[in-house]
């Protein structure tokens, strides 16, 4: 799938996000190769958003847009059970990055960049509330409704439409985007790698718990 200049031009005039009018558009890439761990593991133009130790045995690195609602929900319901069980203990590492599915997932991830800069609890705390009020912003203004949250979050009016305008910023999302469809497969949202080995779509906690502690004891 591409989303030509054309065609994500004329999204933004439908969605609000006419600050965004300068950028390249997103590309999805279906021809990919096969993925290793060490590929997975390595971050790419942005640098890694994560939770739990960095010598972890087991690390999950999850692919999330933030317009999915499968994505919210893992967030809402999973997620919290996983950071209690095993983040929070100090036993797995859990890493998110973005792959965003339209222009309006690339702003929201754009959003909880700037807000949270380097700060990655901050991040994963922006990118909850986020996904709690998908619904806000996702089906209505969402130019003035990320300015909102961004104003919530401690951003100035101007802070919000620099960081929507930021051109290297989109790109680098774009090429990480890029890198995961073309090296690691991904295709959809959520996707998820444990230590390496991809797993698509919902899945309980129960199914991460079993393949974590499999892990964890190998």
């Amino acid at each position: 799938m591409m989303i030509t200049r054309r065609a994500f031009t004329a999204a933004l005039s439908v969605t609000g996000l006419g600050l965004l009018a300068g950028f390249s558009p997103l590309r999805l890439i279906t021809d990919a190769t096969a993925q290793g761990a060490a590929d997975v593991a390595k971050p790419q133009s942005l640098p890694d958003m994560a939770l739990g130790p960095a010598n972890a045995s087991v690390t999950i690195t999850e692919y999330a847009s933030m317009t999915c609602p499968h994505c919210a929900a893992f967030t809402e319901k999973v997620f919290p059970k996983i950071k209690s069980e095993f983040i929070d203990s100090g036993k797995i590492r859990f890493v998110f990055r973005e792959f965003p599915l339209d222009i309006k997932a690339a702003a929201g991830s754009m959003l909880a960049r700037c807000i949270a800069k380097d700060d990655a609890p901050k991040f994963f705390a922006v990118i909850d509330l986020l996904f709690k009020q998908q619904n806000d912003w996702v089906t209505k203004n969402t130019t003035e409704t990320l300015t909102r949250i961004g104003k919530q979050a401690g951003l100035t009016q101007q802070a919000v439409e620099d960081c929507l305008k930021d051109q290297a910023l989109l790109d680098k999302l774009a090429a990480d985007q890029k890198y995961a469809a073309e090296v690691l497969k991904v295709t959809s949202t959520p996707t998820f790698f444990i230590n390496g080995e991809m797993i698509k779509g919902d899945q309980s906690f129960e199914e991460f718990s079993k393949r974590i502690n499999s892990m964890l004891k190998s």
